[in-house]
């Protein structure tokens, strides 16, 4: 809605502040510059709480962590130049998780954009590829139209990234325009009740139907209509990694676990007995089709907002299209209890069975090192329903995709579509910024560590109520396993190690060395009394690495051939 008031004289760096404001932006995150100056300048009179971050690739990250949490835009800015360039890789990653986030560069003068000057870059095409929507803004007058429409494309539809250039000269001009805020998205309603009916007449006659969860059904209000069908149909279900938490706990007894990078799971056992997969939220980026489905026998029904992006691998019978929730709510409803499979039901018997062995017989080769399911035992046992869990990227997220359970939505955050190192401290500081009376575990590497160790300084500065952990193994670890299992050896992936623990101290953090699964236990216990950021380090004994890659039996010669 329009008000008056708006149009009172100011700036274009002012008129994007109260666009921000008025979109309930409590954060912004970045890294100011001539460029941009003028828009640090007028956050600072405003509601909105600037935070200073060491590298704009982090502003992104968190940004994009509080995108995840909220489902609402988290903002970041940066100057122009290399300030924006910066943004690259924590859009891309935002655009491929379906994390709202609004990224502001800065630019040179309008004057000047196409003259080799400091700072010039063409940022509005480099953003292109990797965001939903990329424009800059050429006139005060169009300001807060360029700021709706960001905000719009980012949180609509599958979500994403939005950047917007800022040129210098258009940040001083007078702005003479009211604020568009206040619009919520349209709401499309679910799919069409005769292509729900159709859908359920092919469950009603299937003989072995399972559910793939994809990122969006881990979304809390598509969660709900995720339970509701599992509970109302009975029928088995399978997640991707960041599909985490949206089976609840009383419905353990038909998950069969969650599926990604290697086709060993009893969740791909599964997807493969399966004659109908109802694919609910899933994006192919998560987890690639033909690794999963690795022939025609199977018919698929794609429940997503969006239409499916067609594979030779993936080629729906039906696609349900529209809200997700209330699409299955019609669903279950058309469809009643399915009946249980003896196949499915001995998979799911089998899941549960090899998961308990080995989080039992878990035990460390080494006499300085903890096994990866030693740690997972003490996380069961550490993490509580409210507390919210953030994965870096490496091997031993494999290992806790694959082993520690979750049953709130959006309680763990991992990245799958891009992979990205870095993600796990930034998105643990947006998550303790939105609940900061609550701990937050986040989980990395020593090489995803040093990625975004520096904002352990901000983590402190804003008195982060975060527990950091580190798995130590001097090695980008994931990528030599992968590397051993192709050429027999590892290349270019060993590094030197460093003192986590006095590095945390450095950046006025508190840190734990912890060697034993008993350190371990009481680092954590440790960790939940101290105020402000704690980084544990942990040495890992990743040799039985070669586990997470070997073959179930029962998907014998395609399996091997996948």
């Amino acid at each position: 809605m329009t008000n008056p008031a708006d149009n009172a004289a100011q700036c274009g760096a002012e008129l994007i502040v109260k666009n921000l404001e008025a979109h309930g932006v409590k954060h912004v995150f970045g890294i100011p510059g001539a460029k941009v100056d003028r828009l640090f300048d007028a956050l600072v009179d405003s509601s909105i709480t600037t935070v200073v971050t060491r590298h704009e690739q982090n502003a992104a990250f968190i940004a994009g962590g509080l995108g995840r949490l909220t489902g609402k835009a988290g903002v970041c800015i940066a100057t122009s130049g290399p300030g924006a360039s910066n943004f690259v890789t924590g859009l891309a990653t935002a655009n491929s998780e379906g994390d709202p986030v609004l990224a502001i560069g800065g630019a040179v003068k309008l004057a000047d954009r196409l003259k080799l000057t400091h700072q010039t870059m063409d940022t509005v095409n480099l953003f292109k590829p990797i965001t939903k929507y990329s424009v800059e803004l050429t006139t005060p007058v169009a300001i807060s139209e360029v700021m709706a429409n960001a905000f719009r494309f980012a949180e609509g539809g599958r979500p994403g990234a939005a950047f917007v250039s800022t040129p210098m000269d258009v940040l001083s001009m007078p702005a003479h325009a009211p604020v568009l805020a206040g619009r919520p998205l349209p709401r499309v309603g679910g799919a069409p009740a005769d292509v729900i009916a159709e859908a359920a007449t092919m469950l009603k006659n299937a003989k072995r139907p399972v559910v793939l969860l994809g990122m969006l059904a881990s979304r809390p209000d598509v969660a709900d209509g995720v339970r509701a069908f599992v509970k109302e149909t009975g029928v088995p279900v399978v997640g991707t990694y960041q599909a985490a938490g949206a089976v609840s706990e009383d419905l353990v007894d038909r998950f069969g676990g969650r599926v990604g990078l290697f086709r060993n799971q009893h969740g791909d056992q599964l997807l493969h007995e399966a004659d109908v997969v109802v694919a609910i939220g899933y994006n192919p980026v998560e987890y690639d089709p033909w690794l999963w489905n690795v022939n025609d026998d199977r018919k698929i029904i794609n429940v997503d907002i969006v239409p499916a992006e067609l594979d030779n691998a993936y080629v729906p019978a039906i696609e349900l299209i529209g809200e997700i929730a209330p699409t299955l709510t019609v669903l279950a409803k058309d469809s009643g209890k399915l009946a249980r499979a003896p196949e499915l039901e001995g998979v799911l018997e089998g899941y549960k069975k090899a998961r308990s062995t080995a989080l039992l017989e878990a035990r460390s080769t080494s006499n300085n090192a903890v096994h990866p399911l030693q740690i997972v035992r003490e996380l069961e046992q550490f993490v509580t329903p409210d507390m919210t869990l953030c994965l870096d990227m490496g091997t031993f997220h494999i290992w806790l995709a694959r082993y520690l359970l979750s049953f709130r939505a959006r309680q763990v955050l991992i990245s799958n579509g891009q992979q990205t190192m870095g993600v796990g401290l930034p998105w643990g500081i947006a998550a303790s910024l939105l609940n900061p009376a609550q701990k937050v575990l986040s989980i990395s590497g020593d090489g995803g560590f040093m990625m975004s160790s520096m904002e352990l300084e901000t983590a402190v500065r804003l008195k982060c109520n975060l527990i950091h952990m580190v798995w130590i193994d001097e090695a980008y670890n994931m990528v030599e396993m992968q590397e051993q299992k192709k050429y027999g050896r590892g290349s270019g992936v060993n590094f030197g190690p460093i003192d986590f623990a006095k590095y945390a101290e450095a950046c006025g953090a508190t840190g734990i060395n912890a060697t034993t699964e008993d350190e371990v236990r009481q680092a954590l216990r440790t960790a939940m009394d101290v105020e402000g950021p704690v980084v544990i380090a942990v040495p890992v004994d990743y040799s039985h690495n070669h586990l997470l890659m070997q073959p179930l039996a029962q998907l014998g010669e395609t399996n091997a051939a996948a």
